[in-house]
């Protein structure tokens, strides 16, 4: 069974980045596909969205200072097929040790080696800081394919200029020359906003074959979620965010062949 790795990245914060993150990762769950989510954000906002403690020593700061094992951190949540690996403030201090090792924006590709390896996971989903440092592009290093949450703003098109020059460059330095952009979801979609369908349509115009067709819309409902520690399927499951996220989740199923050979 072949383990994918999504890393769900953009520079920028408040684009809906960890949202995106922590519910496809509940929705390719629901499928019954067995799903790690990797929180490497040292603001752990994923952790707690999942309801999940932030423990010390439970993140990959260990394991990214060559201290254990990524396998010792894996940590169950209350839904069947979904695992993480936690955050913690200390993972902040990776950002300054991880340039002082050798083969710095490797550190993470090997560290999840093993798991990847292990046939316990069929995808892997990283929520990265919202900045392209040291952690954001170790994830680009370990990835697929690169998922970009994209705001319905018209700042964010910069944004994603940006942020597939950097994927460009990766792959030239033959840091990850097989790294994908594996699309592009819209995120914070207000229907009666004519500038949200203007980006949506400048994005598309652009990129037609990478943007997901399923926009993510912006309710109170998915902001309110975090706070509870559920994942909007859960919190609100007939709602307009989790029927979103279900919809971009078989978007994301069938375009990466996540359930091919009847494997979960």
């Amino acid at each position: 069974m072949a383990c994918t790795v999504f890393t769900i990245a953009n520079q920028k914060g408040g684009v809906g980045k960890t949202t995106t993150a922590v519910n496809l990762a509940a929705a390719l769950a629901e499928q019954e596909i067995h799903t790690l989510l990797v929180d490497l954000d040292p603001q752990a906002n994923a952790t707690s969205a999942l309801g999940v403690d932030k423990q010390e020593g439970k993140s990959l700061y260990g394991p990214l200072r060559g201290e254990g094992s990524a396998f010792e951190m894996l940590t169950p949540t209350e839904w069947p097929h979904l695992a993480i690996i936690p955050s913690e403030v200390d993972l902040a201090a990776i950002e300054i040790e991880l340039a002082q090792q050798e083969n710095y924006l490797m550190r993470l590709r090997s560290v999840l080696e093993p798991i990847r390896n292990s046939g316990g996971y069929r995808a892997i989903i990283i929520d990265c800081p919202p900045a392209l440092g040291m952690l954001s592009m170790n994830s680009l290093a370990a990835a697929d394919h690169l998922l970009i949450a994209l705001q319905c703003e018209y700042m964010a098109l910069e944004g994603l200029g940006q942020i597939l020059k950097v994927v460009e460059r990766l792959k030239n330095a033959g840091v990850n020359p097989t790294l994908d952009v594996g699309g592009i979801v819209m995120t914070m979609f207000d229907k009666r906003n004519n500038l949200a369908k203007q980006v949506v349509e400048e994005v598309r115009s652009h990129l037609p074959d990478k943007i997901f067709t399923t926009l993510i819309p912006r309710t109170v409902r998915l902001s309110e979620a975090p706070s509870f520690g559920k994942p909007i399927l859960v919190y609100e499951p007939t709602g307009p965010g989790a029927m979103a996220y279900r919809g971009f989740a078989a978007e994301v199923i069938t375009r990466f062949g996540l359930k091919e050979n009847g494997a979960t």
